[in-house]
């Protein structure tokens, strides 16, 4: 619905809708007048109770400013539940089944035009062909900052190499990573990452792995926990099409009932760009990479586990199809889910990549600087 402007200083009515990954659908329409939110009606497909909880949570936000961050939204919510709970206005106790008052948060930002959501965007897709593991991960912040700098849109990259390579995390200790002797024995090219998270193993076709760069206006309202989530909702559907019945497991992680199928990292920028990229193993050779991480030998002998399979299940093994066709598979699921358009890396992109691999991420000082 269009804004309507006929009053000084009165907006709306809008609306913003967000869908809770593995959750229900949460609308928000509400009116601004002067600077303030007005008439604000919440609904959606979720469960809740009492009934009269509704009005409840519509009367707590009416009259916030129209420039509440997501956090006082949600605490508006949690509050003005609390307190009909406490002096007996309400039938029964509160449940919210399906939603939360985080996720009423996020549906008022984006109808008042401060978080996007997907259908806002058209995401360009990059497949480059192979590249050096170290220019892979310089590429990461580059298109993080180039979309920072609005000078290219939100981006989805699958990676392709041909070298042995592990990445570890922007935070994370050399030495209790790497086995120095395991990387010298296979000629395995250490990188480190300018996300946080976890080591990966990465021999050329091994893993199936992709960036994506979004603004963050995306993921507004929400943290950093239900932003990984948010933003892997797509890659359940694709795991799902080449048969592979796929849930959320932690904070990060993707697993499928016989193990851990996939890893995630996030790297935010002050330039208003999210970072996130994730990791999914195809075919791991088991004896190399624990010959070559140290906490992937730490983590098997704390569970009492002798094969790596027991902990990252091959997408091989479960599929059945090749790589290249599971590949095929994700680019085809996230073409079907959102506007896109093919796109290519630039030539200014790949020079400032390979300068940022010369002056940072081949440089010791970068590679050990968490020793």
């Amino acid at each position: 619905m269009a804004p309507s402007t006929l009053t000084a200083g009165y907006r709306g009515p809008v609306r913003g809708e967000y869908k809770v990954p593995g959750g229900k659908l949460v609308a928000v329409d509400v009116e601004v007048a002067d600077g303030r939110l007005t008439d604000v009606r919440l609904s959606g497909d979720f469960f809740l109770e009492p009934d009269e909880a509704l009005g409840v949570i519509d009367a707590a936000l009416t009259g916030l400013p129209e420039g509440t961050s997501p956090r006082d939204l949600a605490v508006a919510v949690e509050q003005g539940l609390s307190a009909a709970e406490a002096d007996g206005s309400l039938a029964g106790p509160v449940a919210l089944v399906g939603f939360d008052p985080w996720s009423v948060a996020v549906a008022v930002r984006r109808a008042l035009g401060r978080a996007s959501s997907w259908e806002d965007h058209t995401f360009e897709v990059l497949r480059p062909g192979p590249l050096p593991p170290r220019t892979l991960a310089a590429l990461d912040q580059v298109l993080t900052e180039e979309l920072a700098e609005g000078r290219r849109g939100p981006t989805l990259r699958f990676w392709e190499w041909d070298e042995r390579a592990v990445f570890i995390g922007s935070f994370q200790s050399y030495r209790n990573e790497i086995d120095d002797d395991g990387v010298d024995r296979h000629g395995v090219t250490v990188v480190r990452r300018i996300s946080g998270g976890g080591a990966m193993f990465m021999e050329a076709g091994n893993c199936v792995t992709f960036s994506l760069v979004v603004p963050a206006s995306l993921v507004d309202g929400l943290s950093f926990e239900q932003s990984y989530a948010f933003l892997d909702d797509w890659v359940l559907g694709a795991l799902a099409d080449v048969g592979v019945e796929a849930h959320f497991a932690g904070m990060n992680d993707v697993a499928s009932p016989v193990g851990k199928l996939a890893g995630s990292a996030q790297k935010r920028l002050a330039g208003g760009a999210v970072l996130h990229h994730m990791t999914m193993a195809y075919d791991i050779d088991q004896d190399k990479m624990l010959e070559v991480l140290r906490i992937g030998r730490e983590k098997l002998s704390d569970k009492g586990t002798r094969s790596a399979n027991k902990r990252v299940d091959p997408l091989r093994s479960q599929t059945g199809l090749a790589r290249e066709a599971i590949l095929d598979a994700f680019d085809k699921h996230f073409r079907s889910r959102y506007r896109t358009t093919d796109s290519e890396l630039r030539p200014e992109e790949l020079e400032r990549a390979e300068e940022l691999v010369r002056t940072k991420f081949a440089t010791r000082e970068w590679i050990h600087r968490v020793p």
